[in-house]
């Protein structure tokens, strides 16, 4: 099913409502953010910048891109997708923010799977610059931002539902931008998410943090579920997108990484632990 764009943004600088006038979004007090040929708009004002480019770089994107667009973790999409819904076949609209959207697989995902009759209204957000270009690119219909979970260019109470999946959440500011009732999904690791990539790059493992049972300030649980199954990573190339996508590439060391490009074939454990968040 088609989705159509989320228009409800928010100046980065003052928080102001922001108008679309097809070429570029601008509010009252005059800021004006053009919207790049490749569909996309770049509202992260630079003194919201930590680095010159954050977020993942084109390497890690393209990695990323391959292996999700080759279906390793669509049980995990299919989680999320039956979490966004619950089979209700009465909702007839929603709009969604995938916070942290990387390349917009998920959010592919749920325009795909969206029940007949519902109408999706999208918004993808990422610090990527890179991963942002690349979901433009794969898909025209959600609005896509370069921005900052910690400074969400939305409107107040405009959303009906926030991904937040294996990223950071700032719960202050998804309560702020969902409508009372709208439910925040979260996606994290679980305790035996690859372990068996992990046990290869460190000499020991480190306990996992787990998912913590009760609500941050403002929400309430409605649901935890697990995800779970081995997957069959069959060459080098698959493997060396996975580590691309984890900050084990980063934390491994030279020794450890070295062994991962020695495997010709790899079987992990995934393991995902999402709850269903409603704010109060």
């Amino acid at each position: 099913m088609a989705s159509s764009p989320f228009t409800s943004l928010a100046c980065p600088i003052d928080g102001g409502a922001l108008h679309c006038n097809g070429k570029s979004w601008h509010c009252s007090a005059g800021h004006n953010f053009d919207i790049a040929r490749q569909g996309y708009v770049h509202l992260l004002p630079v003194q919201n910048k930590r680095s010159k480019d954050p977020g993942d770089n084109k390497e890690m994107v393209a990695a990323r891109q391959r292996f999700l667009n080759a279906g390793y973790y669509q049980p995990i999409a299919d989680a999320v997708c039956r979490a966004v819904f619950q089979d209700d076949a009465s909702i007839r609209s929603l709009s969604c923010l995938d916070a942290g959207c990387g390349e917009g697989y998920y959010l592919r995902c749920l325009s795909d799977s969206a029940p007949e009759g519902t109408g999706l209204t999208l918004l993808g957000l990422d610090i990527s610059k890179s991963a942002v270009l690349a979901a433009a690119r794969q898909d025209k219909n959600p609005t896509w931002v370069v921005g900052s979970n910690a400074n969400l260019p939305v409107l107040p109470e405009t959303l009906d539902r926030i991904l937040c999946l294996f990223g950071f959440p700032v719960y202050q500011e998804f309560s702020r931008v969902l409508r009372a009732g709208g439910e925040l999904i979260e996606v994290e690791s679980g305790s035996d998410h690859l372990r068996e990539l992990r046990e290869i790059i460190y000499p020991e493992l480190k306990e996992s943090r787990q998912v913590p049972d009760t609500a941050p300030e403002g929400f309430s649980v409605l649901e935890k579920s697990a995800v779970c199954f081995s997957l069959e990573l069959p060459d080098q190339n698959a493997i060396a997108d996975l580590l691309a996508m984890t900050p084990h590439f980063y934390r491994g060391s030279t020794k450890g990484l070295a062994r991962i490009q020695e495997l010709e074939s790899l079987s992990v454990t995934v393991e995902a632990t999402i709850r269903r968040l409603e704010k109060n």
